[in-house]
């Protein structure tokens, strides 16, 4: 990959985005993970207004650490870079106690998840409407077309994404190039939607080298019948998650009404 013509390729069609759209800049939510990071400094590229949001929920300190770190790192660079902290743990813990008990907790923990991103988007777009701003999605390809690990109007819901036709090794790539802090660079990718420190790959079951090899081998027309050991089971893990999250990457599908009944 041609690191930084790819570099200035993003950070030239954000800013022409923007001003077509006739926006101030942008609002992006900051995790302390290398998506964040990137995407951030992307935008702070362009010259234009940049909104980094800290939206801690129940949130690991080494997460908060980190993503405050970074958005100080690019004030130092970028004067066009301004910073909020909105504390949204009391606003989840209110809505969670609106909502019906549930007899094991276990049930609804996947759907608390998802509530938090859906919280940090209304977050996002409440600042965006206020300020002229573009949301800027931070997913990746394999995240965003490959296993849809994203949440469906949370993390997904966004005005443009920089990055989605990045794979994850070029997103390191590029965060070297731009000097994004070392600890975001090793940093372990997590979601932050659990309260603790899990991983993706916790959850997903493999690694996004593992992953990009997998979506490599659909293109390429491979199953997972022509592999055995790991490799087999990478692949089902793939095809499995892409199977599942179709409705994610998908059109939203609409009931069209024959003319004849109308």
């Amino acid at each position: 990959m041609q690191t930084e013509k790819v570099i200035s390729h993003i950070v030239d069609w954000l800013k022409d985005y923007a001003t077509n759209a006739h926006m101030k800049g942008f609002v992006i939510g900051i995790s302390g993970g290398i998506d964040s990071a990137i995407t951030s400094t992307l935008c702070a590229k362009t010259g234009l207004d940049l909104l980094c949001l800290e939206m801690p929920i129940h949130q690991e300190e080494n997460q908060i650490g980190r993503a405050s770190r970074h958005i100080a790192w690019l004030q130092e660079n970028f004067s066009n870079v301004k910073r909020l902290e909105i504390n949204l743990t009391p606003v989840f813990d209110s809505l969670v106690a609106a909502m019906p008990t549930v007899e094991n907790e276990e049930e609804r923990f996947m759907s608390l998840a998802n509530t938090r991103a859906r919280l940090r988007m209304t977050s996002l777009y409440y600042f965006a409407a206020l300020e002229a701003y573009l949301v800027a999605g931070t997913g990746n390809k394999v995240e965003d077309f490959g296993v849809g690990f994203y949440t469906k109007y949370g993390d997904g819901g966004v005005d443009l994404s920089p990055i989605a036709d990045l794979l994850k090794t070029e997103v390191w790539e590029i965060a070297k190039t731009l000097g994004v802090n070392e600890e975001i660079i090793s940093a372990a990718p997590t979601d932050g939607l659990w309260g603790d420190d899990r991983t993706d790959e916790d959850q997903i079951g493999a690694s996004y080298p593992e992953l990009e090899w997998a979506m490599e081998m659909i293109e390429k027309g491979k199953t997972a019948a022509d592999f055995t050991g790991r490799k087999k089971e990478v692949l089902t893990i793939y095809t499995k998650l892409n199977t599942a999250n179709k409705h994610k990457m998908l059109p939203i599908p609409v009931c069209v009404i024959p003319n004849a009944l109308k």
